[in-house]
């Protein structure tokens, strides 16, 4: 019954049929890959329920009481002088009911050369956005339910304009111990500007996400399965550079299947020895693989791996994802348990 109403209820959302996803909405950087694990599984895994602090960021339902006084800081360059990083803190004042949760995450895009209309210098600028979240999960009495949410305060800053916005996470999980299995749902981002950057008030990056994963029973690997985008069907758009000429000089525009535009929800994950000290991790994004590739040349666009390594009250984490030929990042992580 319960799996029946999760499906009808993921369903509900992405019946409707929208464009693409990208650049019709602010604060999109609160849609990146949180930390290290994250990004190494393919991104947005939102079934892993342990110590791991990072993962209440982008599920608040997997906040326990194991992250009690667990920091997680993590750092990652990304395309040109672009940086990212996130801190997640976990505190329990009551083991059976009250563990809150406290995380940071900013965006520093760096360094912009600036030019009027007509082409003349005038002074640099820069741009950053944040956000500060806190959080809260609740364990369903007698049931292997969890649910969580998130309050967030985000702030903005690109050139001379500035803006600040709210938004609340929702998440849900549902933990089948007999075999294994955690099944989750996390709607991200309903929120919206208080102040906006020039009169116009912008929506926020709404995202819904369905995930399920498992380990499996006689080999040390959990495969995770998260389903991006729930929100809206049609995420694909046609790439001007995959026409087909025509004789008459005309060109024929690239048309996204069925099946294509399904997969691009898709983002399956696999991690080596979960459990252990030592973890080696490997994802792969389907829609990130299908915008970027390149005709007729093999570029591994949407792979990422990673690994874990538990050092006493320490892990370091470490991923290294493939967007293009000329732009791939990494992350680094580190998570403490401060007991």
């Amino acid at each position: 019954m319960l799996k029946k109403f999760v499906l009808f209820f993921l369903f509900s959302f992405s019946a409707v049929s929208f464009g693409q996803i990208g650049g019709r909405y602010a604060y999109q950087f609160l849609n990146l890959t949180t930390s290290p694990r994250q990004a190494a599984l393919g991104g947005k895994s939102i079934t892993i329920y342990d110590e791991d602090v990072n993962q209440v960021m982008f599920n608040p339902a997997t906040l326990n009481a194991d992250m009690d006084n667990h920091l997680a800081m993590n750092y990652g360059n990304y395309y040109g002088e672009a940086s990212y990083g996130t801190a997640s803190y976990a505190y329990t004042y009551d083991r059976h009911l009250q563990t809150f949760y406290a995380g940071i995450s900013y965006i520093n895009y760096g360094t912009f050369e600036g030019y009027d209309e007509n082409g003349q210098a005038t002074s640099d600028f820069t741009g950053s956005e944040g956000a500060l979240s806190l959080g809260y999960a609740y364990n369903i009495p007698y049931t292997d339910i969890f649910i969580g949410a998130n309050a967030k305060l985000i702030t903005s800053s690109l050139e001379t304009y500035n803006s600040v916005g709210g938004a609340l996470d929702f998440g849900f999980l549902y933990i089948d111990e007999r075999n294994d299995v955690n099944w989750a749902l996390a709607i991200r981002n309903v929120g919206t500007q208080f102040t906006t950057y020039s009169g116009i008030k912008e929506k926020l990056p709404l995202e819904i996400i369905a995930g399920v994963s498992q380990e499996l029973e006689h080999v040390p690997i959990r495969w995770h399965l998260s389903l991006e985008n729930l929100q809206q069907w049609n995420i694909s758009f046609s790439n001007p550079v995959r026409g087909q000429g025509n004789l008459d000089g005309s060109t024929e525009e690239d048309k996204v299947s069925f099946v294509n535009n399904a997969l691009r929800h898709v983002i399956f994950g696999v991690e080596l020895f979960p459990k252990k000290a030592f973890n080696i991790r490997l994802g792969y994004n389907f829609r990130r693989a299908e915008e970027l590739r390149i005709e007729e040349q093999r570029n591994f666009s949407g792979v990422s791996l990673g690994f874990g390594l538990k050092m006493n009250r320490l892990k370091f984490n470490y991923s290294y994802s493939k967007y293009t030929l000329a732009a791939n990042t990494s992350l680094f992580g580190l998570n403490i348990n401060l007991q």
